[in-house]
């Protein structure tokens, strides 16, 4: 090389080593320092932090049935990261190996910490890479998606104080303020807001984009101290600009929640239509606004033309992912226009759509439920609160609305077990009243529809396996020849079977049976052999059927007191819960149709007499009140229709009772066991047909038990046990007994 060429080389080195300086003020360091940050470093980091966005975007689910969140991120409290890192602090300690589990805001919080530690150029007291205060911002806001909103504090206030005329000094002022939102700070986050838009917009005209960011977060923080007419107002005002189109229409999405949460249903109609009709608003934001509209909408004549927008939007194939909701909302127009089988069928449509979530499905069931309750159809009802329950997620479960559900189904399962106890119990007496012929009669017949159900399966099954092999026979599967001619190559013919195979035998899951939906009923077993060694099927045998009829006079008369106090606590279900005293008359005047137990004639009575006074028959209610008067003088039945008010008084020395038994049970808690047992004895004999004896009883043989010996324990025990069988302290302290006896 000749000499020129090295002088020049080593000229070129000498500058590259002189720029990489940190510690020299020269234009050169300056620009490839800033150049470098810039484009290298900083570049990589925000890739990573945009990554990270997206990630959050994906992972978070707006759930429209309630208000949305301003700034859409699911923050996960039990799962906080303690790492921080600061600019002085060696990231890469662990080695390349976990720096490849990092995620992206640690990606970009560890490039964020490069560009500093490299690359700042802090000369005497003044920073001279502009693209540091860049670097400070990342790393703040990588923190704050993170969750460690304190160290983000503390990039962000670097930032402001350190660089006061850097170019993105607003917008770390409102990450800032965001911060302390989320630390709780609200109030502080908006004394900062205010400065930023009341003081400085007035002498440096911040831009469009800052201001809406500004407003939002404003809007964020006074949501947080329910000032709901500040919130009205940011939010107004943050949709005014349009500049973050996403966020913008999440701004004016929330604002007509707010607007309908206030019932100002003319304001809400107003931000929602704008909102529906703006092209520039993501999809998602438009259709629901549609929704949310109808369901501002009032019942009236209005209501049919936002049906027919329903309609409309449901027709256009655009509109598939949102279908769940269009269906459910269409079927409660139709249900407000006083259409509820046009409305049941919107919303099993709804329930059916292919993109649907759990939560949009306890909606829909929920109406079915109602309906159908309506109607007076327990068991509909039943069944579909129950699917409620089924689809309801763990996040929801302790709704108020979720909660209601289940205390209402909750009686309902209650009623369908005493249903189908009623049911059962009656075919079986029913069969047993037969005679032998008749039963004979009843059960050839019944065998007879079997075989003939069996049959024309059978005939179904074998008619779609022929279907199959109609295409394409035994051609073989790897001929190009025949590709699309085999059944399972030719989509109409596939398509077709399979809405044939669901039409016959419904959704099946795969498994062995398949076909019986019922698997107590195993094809294998139903299979026997006869004398002659002919298999043979016992469900098609008279003796299978004619045998199972109890004969046993105890297991009838078991079946009749099932049956009987079956019908007794329907009647009180029905008259009690469910306020439906057509079905209590039914269940409680059949009972003492068919009763032989003279016990129950009392409480049906008066039950009866109660029911037909509410519904304004006093012919009927006189007749049970009188055999109540004239039969049972003496009774507490008898007493509380000649004089009301005894039952009032009768309830308050119940409360006094209760209030004395909290005393004792205190008292034992404190282990003051001698004592409890002393105030017992002296308030038992002011004691009389009270419900909370056994429990006295209980507490005086549990307190004795804690300080005199095992066989004087027993003996108190066996006392409660034996005066109180019946009873649930009763039954406690037979429990403890057979424990004791064990040791």
């Amino acid at each position: 090389m000749k000499k020129g060429g090295k002088i020049i080389v080593f000229s070129v080195l000498v500058a590259i080593v002189y720029s990489c300086s940190v510690k020299k003020d020269a234009f050169l360091n300056r620009s490839y320092h800033a150049v470098t940050t810039k484009y290298n470093v900083l570049f990589n980091g925000e890739q990573a932090y945009l990554k990270g966005l997206e990630e959050i975007q994906e992972k978070h689910e707006d759930n429209f049935w309630k208000r949305l969140q301003i700034e859409p991120i699911t923050f996960d409290e039990s799962t906080i990261d303690t790492k921080v890192l600061t600019p002085g602090a060696d990231f890469n300690a662990g080695g390349e190996e976990e720096n490849k589990n990092l995620t992206p805001f640690e990606k970009a919080e560890e490039k964020a910490v490069k560009a500093i530690q490299t690359h700042s150029m802090n000369i005497n007291g003044y920073e001279k890479n502009s693209q540091i205060d860049d670097a400070y911002l990342l790393l703040g806001k990588s923190r704050y998606y993170t969750q460690r909103f304190i160290p983000a504090l503390e990039a962000f206030n670097y930032v402001i104080v350190n660089y006061p005329k850097a170019n993105l000094n607003y917008e770390t002022r409102i990450w800032r303020a965001k911060a302390n939102i989320r630390l709780g700070n609200e109030k502080r986050a908006i004394q900062t807001l205010r400065l930023l838009l009341d003081v400085l917009d007035e002498t440096e005209k911040i831009d469009k984009s800052t201001k809406e960011q500004a407003y939002t977060a404003m809007a964020m923080a006074y949501e947080q101290t329910d000032t709901i007419q500040k919130v009205v107002d940011y939010l107004k005002l943050a949709t005014t600009t349009n500049y973050n189109k996403e966020q913008t229409a999440r701004n004016m999405f929330v604002l007509g929640q707010v607007y309908s949460e206030l019932d100002r249903k003319d304001s809400a109609r107003m931000v929602f239509k704008k909102l529906a009709e703006s092209r520039k608003a993501p999809d998602r934001f438009r259709i629901r606004a549609e929704i949310e509209y109808a369901k501002n909408t009032p019942n009236d004549s209005a209501s049919i033309v936002v049906l027919a927008r329903m309609n409309k939007l449901i027709k256009n194939t655009d509109n598939r992912k949102f279908l769940n909701a269009l269906y459910y909302q269409a079927g409660v127009l139709e249900e407000g226009r006083n259409n509820p089988e046009k409305a049941a069928e919107y919303y099993k449509k709804s329930l059916q759509a292919k993109h649907n979530n759990n939560y949009q499905k306890t909606y829909a069931y929920e109406r079915l439920a109602d309906m159908a309750f309506e109607k007076e159809d327990y068991l509909l009802a039943g069944s579909y609160y129950d699917s409620v329950m089924q689809v309801v997620s763990k996040e929801f479960d302790q709704e108020k609305r979720i909660r209601k559900i289940r205390r209402k189904n909750k009686g309902l399962i209650t009623l369908r077990q005493y249903e189908e106890t009623v049911k059962n119990n009656d075919s079986i007496l029913q069969l047993v009243a037969m005679t032998p012929d008749e039963r004979t009669v009843f059960f050839e017949s019944y065998i007879e529809k079997i075989k003939k159900e069996d049959e024309e399966k059978q005939q179904q099954l074998l008619n779609l396996q022929n279907f199959g092999n109609s295409f394409g026979g035994g051609a073989s599967i790897n001929s190009v020849a025949n590709k699309g001619k085999w059944y399972f190559y030719n989509t109409q013919a596939l398509n077709f079977g399979k809405a044939e195979f669901q039409k016959v035998w419904g959704t099946r899951p795969l498994e062995d049976n398949w076909r019986l939906s019922d698997k107590s009923i195993n094809t294998v077993e139903n299979v026997s052999a006869n004398a002659e060694g002919t298999k043979v099927n016992t469900r098609y045998e008279l003796s299978t059927y004619l045998d199972a009829i109890p004969t046993d006079e105890q297991v009838i008369t078991n079946l009749v007191l099932e049956r009987n106090e079956a019908l007794y606590q329907l009647g009180l279900i029905y008259k009690e819960q469910f306020i439906n005293h057509a079905l209590a008359i039914k269940n409680l005047e059949r009972l003492r149709e068919v009763s032989t137990d003279d016990k129950l004639e009392l409480p049906i009575s008066y039950h009866l007499y109660q029911v037909y006074k509410e519904q304004g028959d006093i012919a009927k209610s006189n007749e049970y009140k009188n055999i109540i008067l004239q039969k049972y003088p003496e009774t507490t039945f008898a007493q509380i229709i000649k004089n009301p008010d005894v039952k009032l008084v009768e309830e308050k020395k119940e409360d006094e009772i209760l209030n004395k038994y909290k005393e004792v049970y205190y008292l034992y808690k404190e282990n003051k066991f001698e004592e409890a047992v002393n105030e017992i004895d002296n308030f038992s004999s002011t004691l009389q047909n009270s419900n909370l004896i056994p429990k006295f009883a209980l507490l005086k043989a549990l307190a004795i038990g804690k300080y005199q010996d095992k066989e004087t324990y027993k003996k108190a025990l066996e006392f409660v046990a034996v005066s109180y069988a019946t009873t649930e302290e009763g039954k406690k302290a037979k429990e403890i007994i057979e424990q004791l006896n064990k040791t």
